[in-house]
């Protein structure tokens, strides 16, 4: 576990996106087994890898798709309890940041017109800024941005982009690291120390930690947000098996139609 927790702490981000993609296969070969089971390309592992830049959390990593438990949480969400997958009517979607685990997938989806944007991401169609998107107002139907807005210092200007460039109507999921002990979501600029970053945020690149409070951070620009606790829909032998964190939200946030 600890050389996990070095390599994610040491190498940059988009070196272990293009590395991972040679070293997968190998890894998911070497963990064949029945007893946890990705739900979202149905392999299943004798384990899952360990993730986490601070404390590491065991079976977290999906050695054949890389997803943690809140993608794979929110892949169930999409899959059964929206029309994302099935939808008749074209879907136009942004991805802020996308996850290697959904790329390829969503892509071939005949249903979508997806685009992808991140600033530094390799894997990402649209290289932007989230607090300065180059798209239209009301582009798009479905927005992504997950695990991104702690790193962003004006995090409610790009709450605003968000908002900006999706379509009345439309939907977005922007999922964060969140401590529901907290009432208020705590940020310090002046903590700049990556070490000292890691033990308060989570993360050497994180710049905030957020309470109970980042779901009105998000209806303040506008949307509306459904807190949904869609583990409490999972029975829990799937929860087990699907290594799925109890409890965790998914911030739903839709923009009105009027």
């Amino acid at each position: 576990m600890k050389i996990f927790k070095s390599i994610l702490n040491t190498i940059p981000r988009p070196w272990l996106i293009k590395v991972s993609y040679t070293v997968r296969p190998l890894i998911a070969f070497w963990l064949k087994g029945n007893t946890y089971t990705d739900p979202i390309d149905e392999k299943s592992f004798r384990k899952f890898l360990p993730y986490g830049y601070g404390k590491q959390r065991k079976n977290a990593l999906s050695p054949s798709t890389l997803s943690l438990e809140r993608h794979r949480l929110m892949w169930l969400f999409l899959k059964n309890d929206t029309t994302f997958f099935t939808s008749k009517t074209k879907l136009k979607v942004l991805h802020i940041a996308p996850e290697q685990c959904f790329l390829d997938i969503f892509k071939k989806q005949q249903n979508l017109t997806y685009t992808t944007s991140d600033l530094e991401s390799p894997i990402a169609d649209v290289k932007a800024d989230i607090c300065d998107l180059p798209f239209k107002d009301n582009s798009f139907d479905v927005v992504f941005c997950n695990h991104v807005l702690e790193h962003i210092t004006d995090d409610k200007k790009a709450m605003q982009e968000l908002f900006r460039v999706m379509k009345k109507g439309g939907f977005g999921i922007f999922q964060i690291p969140q401590d529901m002990s907290r009432e208020k979501t705590f940020e310090d600029n002046s903590i700049i120390d990556k070490k000292e970053r890691t033990e308060i945020f989570g993360q050497y690149d994180h710049v905030r930690v957020y309470g109970k409070d980042y779901f009105n951070k998000l209806r303040s620009v506008g949307f509306k947000v459904e807190e949904i606790d869609y583990t409490k829909k999972i029975t829990t032998e799937k929860l087990e098996r699907f290594c799925l964190m109890k409890g965790e939200i998914l911030p739903v946030c839709y923009k009105p139609s009027s």
